[in-house]
């Protein structure tokens, strides 16, 4: 099957929104955790969760359909997502619950870089 650009395109911006959603799924109550926050019951939290998770899947899902329809296979999209779940997070991170920037953030998606080309150097 021949790439689809358009549609690689398309899933990989999906997949950056569906991450998106699902970076703050997991993680948006630390931030109840800090000093002077309010605290809200745990099955309140999960729930609330839930329903932003609900949101990552109905993009995600189309997503990696779109991605396999446009020539990608399970383990591209797979590594892809990696890719891009580390650039949502880092800034998620710093921006969002507030930690320090650390060089160790950049090694590691420079690996993750290395992934995406050993995953797909039989199509280069």
């Amino acid at each position: 099957m021949e790439a689809k650009p358009l549609g690689i395109i398309a899933t990989v911006a999906m997949l950056v929104m569906s991450n998106l959603f699902m970076t703050f799924a997991w993680y948006w109550h630390l931030r109840l955790q800090k000093p002077g926050a309010s605290h809200w019951p745990l099955l309140a939290i999960i729930f609330v969760s839930w329903l932003i998770a609900l949101v990552e899947y109905m993009i995600a899902v189309p997503a990696n359909r779109v991605g396999v329809a446009s020539g990608l296979n399970v383990a591209q999209l797979k590594i892809i997502q990696e890719v891009v779940t580390v650039c949502v997070f880092v800034p998620f991170m710093i921006l969002f619950m507030g930690e320090k920037w650390r060089w160790d953030y950049l090694w590691a998606l420079l690996c993750m870089v290395g992934a995406v080309y050993f995953v797909n150097r039989s199509k280069l």
